[in-house]
């Protein structure tokens, strides 16, 4: 994910969805003004045609050499700059303008042009183009402002989340391998190289997208090292319906938090302990993913407890609708005495 501060401040227009904009803003315009009520003349097939042709011609010259010209002008200071990307729309809609309206006195064909003078056409289109690409630009600026919100919001949670489960985790751990040196020091071995895999996954990677594989991974790790604490107490049972795509980008953290909701707020918390059901399988083009385990009423819950689950599940929830938009969902609910989250993500 990209720090907003290093982004641009001049839009990026070489994206075609961009492109597309700009020209369908052009043709807007085309289409209100001959739709205009101001009885001054009638617009024909040939008026309106003539005219969309220019508006979406001067919509590709200004686009194209916004984004060919987007580096060094991105250099410039934000004030300043918009004042030169302004006037360069205008300047080049006034050439373009010009050159079109001597062709048509030079041919002497009566146009869309037809009675109206070379200075009022050339600057009138000028500063029409000039008003439409800086409120297209202000919209596009202000559009990438937000993703970029989104983007830092999305990992600023992240981390949040990396900040709570490092001491709360790592504290545990460190006590358990402690205990466990004298006693047995092969098993103790063995937890402080399943400690350095989790953390060297979870925190220790760098930026960017995960895998499914590497998360589960970061389960079994964080499993491995919590069924030494809570003892047979803990059963965990792994369902996995091949084929799997093992290698879906996936945001960093998301099954690990909901693997240790369900030790810390399910199993260590009765008696008894249970049995943890993560199952995952592929249906309808989705992949989906289900922790399931036995637990307390939530009802029950000191409130502490309670909230901080809540919490990891929104963190959670909020990173999946960024990443894949709308079809990812991410659910959790209380039933006869079992909690399941259940994660639905679209494969491409």
């Amino acid at each position: 994910m990209s720090d907003p501060r290093q982004q641009s401040w001049l839009p990026d227009l070489c994206r075609l969805p961009r492109l597309g904009a700009m020209l369908g803003l052009s043709e807007l315009v085309v289409v209100v003004v001959a739709l205009a009520p101001d009885g001054s003349r009638q617009w024909g097939l040939s008026d309106f045609l003539s005219a969309s042709g220019l508006a979406l011609w001067l919509a590709l010259a200004v686009t194209v050499t916004l984004c060919a010209a987007r580096q060094p002008l991105s250099r410039l200071p934000e004030a300043l700059g918009t004042v030169v990307v302004v006037a360069a729309a205008a300047l080049i809609a006034a050439i373009c303008t010009g050159i079109v309206h001597a062709l048509y006195d030079a041919l002497g064909t009566s146009g869309f042009t037809h009675d109206v003078g070379f200075w009022r056409f050339t600057l009138g289109c000028a500063t029409v183009t000039a008003l439409i690409v800086a409120l297209a630009l202000r919209y596009f600026y202000v559009a990438d402002r937000w993703s970029a919100q989104t983007v830092a919001n999305a990992r600023a949670q992240a981390d949040a989340l990396q900040a709570r489960i490092r001491p709360h985790f790592l504290f545990n751990s460190m006590n358990l391998i402690a205990s466990l040196v004298r006693r047995d020091p092969v098993v103790a071995e063995r937890a402080v190289l399943d400690l350095s895999d989790l953390f060297r996954a979870a925190l220790g990677a760098g930026e960017g997208d995960s895998t499914l594989q590497a998360e589960c991974e970061l389960a079994e790790a964080y499993l491995s090292i919590e069924s030494l604490r809570v003892g047979e107490r803990l059963q965990v049972q792994w369902q996995r319906e091949e084929p799997l795509p093992w290698s879906l980008p996936m945001p960093r953290l998301v099954l690990q938090p909901l693997v240790e909701n369900a030790v810390l707020h399910g199993i260590s918390r009765l008696p008894a302990g249970g049995t943890i059901v993560i199952s995952l399988r592929c249906e309808n083009n989705q992949l989906r993913i289900t922790v399931r385990n036995p637990a307390p009423d939530p009802q029950a819950r000191a409130l502490p407890l309670a909230h901080g689950a809540g919490h990891a599940q929104r963190n959670i929830a909020h990173r999946l609708a960024w990443r894949y938009g709308p079809g990812a969902r991410m659910t959790g609910d209380w039933n006869d005495g079992y909690y399941a989250c259940d994660i639905t993500v679209p494969l491409p």
